[in-house]
């Protein structure tokens, strides 16, 4: 079989002026031309076309092309045991590639793009990323998941540290209430366990009185959960699960 420059440029995706160059730099001459000079490419030219473009497709110059191609010394199962190994240190460093993609990725979550030090300064000993990990493991594939990582992707380090300073104080004014014999279903106990949950909204995603169950279930349930809420006071994550409990029911 033979072909037209046009038929082979649509095989291969490339254009007619790349066949051109190829064949005028005598890296790939057609094999014929027709009777009225058309250049004519066979199926060894088209083989030829393709180890080109692999290499080239693995950056190679023109020129280095064309010296492992005219190898004598190479023959058809060389020229494949050398695309193997090529594929596989590209692999290599495609893979190491998608490793820093993906630890940037991981920087990324929830927000947290800081420097060590800044991550210490807002968070000190308590890694948000362990929590970021649960809440993915959970609620990765729902619409809240999503707008949480939406929204936390624009916060900066003074949104963090806000976001720091509003959870301290909630933390320390429910200590108080603890502290004064608040009931989990007293008036101030449930109105706490509500700011909880607008803070929750305002900042990551539109939280539900029965998501906030949910989630007072987790605090709990989860030794993660219930070691930074009971940080705050020894029994609190009990206290604030039955008080999210008393204010949904309030509000149903």
């Amino acid at each position: 079989m033979e072909y037209s420059v046009g038929q082979v440029a649509g095989f291969a995706g490339v254009t007619v002026r790349t066949l051109h160059h190829y064949d005028g730099i005598g890296l790939l001459s057609p094999g014929g031309r027709s009777h009225a000079g058309h250049r004519r490419y066979d199926d060894a030219d088209l083989d030829r076309l393709q180890q080109i473009l692999f290499y080239r497709e693995l950056g190679f110059p023109l020129d280095e092309i064309a010296a492992l191609l005219d190898d004598p010394g190479a023959d058809a199962r060389e020229h494949l045991r050398r695309r193997h190994a090529l594929l596989e240190r590209r692999i290599a460093e495609l893979q190491r590639m998608a490793d820093a993609v993906e630890r940037a990725m991981e920087a990324r979550k929830m927000g947290i793009d800081l420097t060590p030090e800044e991550r210490f300064e807002v968070f000190g000993d308590k890694d948000p990323e362990r929590y970021a990990e649960e809440a993915e493991r959970r609620w990765g594939g729902t619409e809240s998941y999503a707008e949480s990582q939406r929204r936390a992707a624009r916060y900066t380090k003074e949104d963090w540290q806000r976001m720091h300073a509003e959870v301290a104080s909630w933390g320390e004014r429910y200590d108080a209430l603890m502290a004064d014999g608040e009931p989990a279903d007293g008036e101030r106990a449930m109105d706490m366990a509500e700011e909880h949950r607008l803070h929750i909204t305002g900042w990551f995603y539109e939280c539900s009185t029965e998501m906030h169950r949910g989630l007072g279930e987790m605090y709990v349930s989860d030794p993660r959960f219930k070691a930074f809420y009971d940080s705050m006071r020894p029994g609190l994550a009990e206290h604030l699960r039955d008080a999210i409990e008393a204010n949904a029911r309030r509000r149903d």
